[in-house]
Parts: structure tokens; sequence; C-alpha cells
């Protein structure tokens, strides 16, 4: 496996850890399908990248825009051998706030689930559809899914429940999407990273930044998102790699 000559979908590829992806992903030879919402950035940083890379405007959560990103991948670039799910959002608030005596709101904790769980579970199913048909390697390979949770699915901190609990559900799925696909040569695996240097967190002042990673035993620094994107090459390069949720997070446990 190479992503010479791989052809791939990122979404939430208009930043941070999705953009990190697509630029590996070119400069080793692959065409990617770069998947953001239409208010991004998606088509400048598309044109700054070159011709072997197309932007598309989607929201995960509609099954319209995820066939039309998947029609481009077949129409531009003639299959789908990688689809890498970054999309992604989040919301911070307790369950119930005391002081001000309001619960949280269920329709933050609605969106939450429905772009980070439903919308990568929607990618996930329509992507395996058109991987189906291509022609297996001779591992019986016909492709691979890549997920994005996080290290809240497993250390959830106060304000985090339904960011924990969107995140947890993309790794409760891997194994058993992952039972579902092996027939078919196709292999899922997610990844659930730490604290890294995405636009979020560039948004924090300096001395929290500086805090957060000195919570992290070793390296003590917030992760490179081509860190991120590294993992998901090396993924994509070791057939046996499937169904595991893989933490990258220089030893991290978040604290309460």
């Amino acid at each position: 496996m190479s992503l010479s000559k791989t052809v791939a979908l990122v979404t939430g590829g208009a930043s941070g850890l999705g953009r990190a992806t697509v630029e590996r992903f070119l400069k080793n030879g692959a065409k990617v399908v770069m998947a953001d919402l239409g208010s991004s950035k998606g088509n400048d940083v598309a044109k700054s990248l070159g011709d072997n890379v197309v932007f598309v405007p989607v929201d995960v959560t509609s099954e319209a825009d995820v066939k039309t990103a998947l029609e481009t991948a077949k129409s531009k670039f003639g299959r789908l051998d990688l689809s890498v799910n970054c999309a992604g959002t989040a919301v911070a608030f307790k369950t119930y706030n005391f002081n001000k005596n309001l619960p949280h709101k269920l329709e933050d904790f609605q969106r939450v689930i429905m772009v980070n769980t439903v919308g990568t579970f929607n990618v996930i199913r329509l992507s395996a559809g058109l991987m189906g048909e291509n022609e297996p390697n001779q591992d019986g390979q016909r492709g691979v899914i890549v997920n994005t949770a996080s290290v809240a699915a497993f250390d959830g901190q106060i304000g985090q429940a339904a960011y924990s609990a969107s995140k947890a559900a993309v790794a409760g799925m891997t194994l058993p999407i992952a039972r579902d696909l092996s027939p078919h040569g196709i292999r899922i695996c997610t990844i659930a990273p730490g604290l890294f240097d995405t636009p979020m967190l560039q948004a924090l002042p300096d001395k929290v930044r500086t805090f957060l990673a000195k919570s992290i035993p070793f390296p003590q620094r917030l992760g490179h998102p081509d860190e991120y994107a590294q993992l998901v090459q090396a993924i994509y390069e070791n057939p046996l790699m499937n169904g595991e949720t893989i933490r990258i997070d220089g030893a991290l446990r978040m604290q309460p």
C-alpha cells in the first residue's frame, strides 16, 4: 500500500488536522477530494495546493452533499481508495449550570452528536459503497476508512458531555463496522488525538496554550497536525491495521 496513485476523500479538509492530511497526501502523490463547509476557506486552500485536489462544499450530515463529493471523486479521479473523517464540532457546557439555573441545551447536544457521530457514519456508509466497486489488491483490499475520535472519548472533562459522547460513539462503532466491511475488503480504524496545534487551540491565549502543553507528559508540546496525518498514512499503508482506535497524545490523560 502506498499513497502514490491513491484517491482520497478528506472531510474537514480546509483546516487543522484535515488540511494537514490533504497536504501530506498530495506530497506523496495522491489525488484528493477536499470536503468542508461552504463557509470554509476550502476553495482558496484547494487552489493553493495544485491540480490534484478539488474542493467540494459538504455538510457531512447531508446525504446529498456526501454523495456529491463521492461522485466528484469518481468523475474526476475514477474511484475512491481512502476516506478520512476529520469534520467535527464541539460545545462546552455543564450538564446543569446551577449558578445560572440552566440545563445544557438539548439542541447543542444534538448538534454535536449529529456532526461528529452521525456525520462520520454518513460518510463511512456512503464511501464504503464506492470503495466496493474497486478491484481488490493481492490482499483482497478495496479501500480504507480512517475516523477521528478524541482522547475525550475516554477522559472527558467537565463540560464535555456532548463532545465526549459523540467521540466515544465513533470509537465504539469502529470494530462492528470493521466486521461489517471486512468481507468486502474494506478496513477501518479510528484515531483519538490529544491536544493538537489546530486553529481552535491557536485562538487561545499563550498562557493557556503553555499550560495545556505542560499537561502532556512527553513531548511537552502540542501535537503538530502533520503528526496526525502521518498516522493516517501509516494506517493506510499497513494492511493489518483494522478495527482499532489509536490514541496519539504524548501519554496525556486529561484531568477533570
